[in-house]
């Protein structure tokens, strides 16, 4: 029976985030708010956790998850080949709605999907969300919704769709907007918007005037 709590009350809150964490490292699934929209997260280093994560959404591998860090120190554990544009990037837009694809260190065990050495990664602005990074380390979070409706902008919308596959659900109130984060590849030696989101393309342009728009 999925557990469900109340982050807009203190003692909720602080229940809700030990038990949500303890469910992350036995493996299961945890519905969180963020700044965008509820997300759905698992332990990004649990390739069994993360498949339920992509079964309960009804979405195939050729979809990779991507993955939430508490800080942007995390990085240094994770990607490689990091560029000086995409350092600035972080330091200009996170935390928040901006997710960026990069390489992957390749000693890292984790299956996120067909990710082919790349990792779309963010660090979103909501308290609930970076208080429970901070505690489990890097999450694979995907919008908690089934596949092909809508991403849910309240826990309600977000246990209707996923129900008793997730054992943990923090209820952080209705999230801020819709509009997902915009995303950047940093791979190449030019960035590259891949989705239009959050931060408009002036706004991007601004910290790396070179930003190239994919067709």
């Amino acid at each position: 029976m999925a557990r469900r709590y109340d982050c807009n009350d203190a003692t909720d809150r602080t229940t809700g985030l030990r038990e949500a964490a303890s469910a992350v490292r036995r493996g299961e699934l945890v519905v969180l708010p963020t700044d965008t929209v509820y997300g759905i997260g698992a332990d990004a280093f649990g390739a069994e956790a993360v498949a339920d994560l992509l079964e309960a959404k009804g979405r195939g591998r050729n979809m990779p998850t991507p993955v939430l860090i508490g800080s942007p120190n995390t990085l240094h554990g994770l990607v490689t080949d990091f560029s000086e544009q995409a350092w600035e990037l972080v330091d200009a837009f996170w935390p928040g709605a901006l997710t960026l694809v990069a390489r992957h260190q390749p000693s890292l065990q984790w299956d996120l999907g067909d990710s082919r050495g790349t990792v779309a990664i963010r660090m979103p602005l909501h308290p609930v969300a970076i208080e429970l990074l901070t505690e489990v380390g890097p999450m694979a979070v995907s919008s908690a919704n089934l596949t092909g409706h809508p991403a849910p902008e309240d826990c309600d919308a977000a246990q209707g769709m996923l129900g008793d596959s997730v054992s943990v659900y923090l209820d952080g109130g209705p999230t801020p907007g819709i509009v997902p984060s915009s995303i950047v590849d940093v791979t190449g030696k030019v960035p590259v918007l891949l989705r239009a989101g959050a931060l408009s393309v002036d706004e991007l342009r601004k910290v790396v005037p070179d930003l190239e728009v994919a067709n």
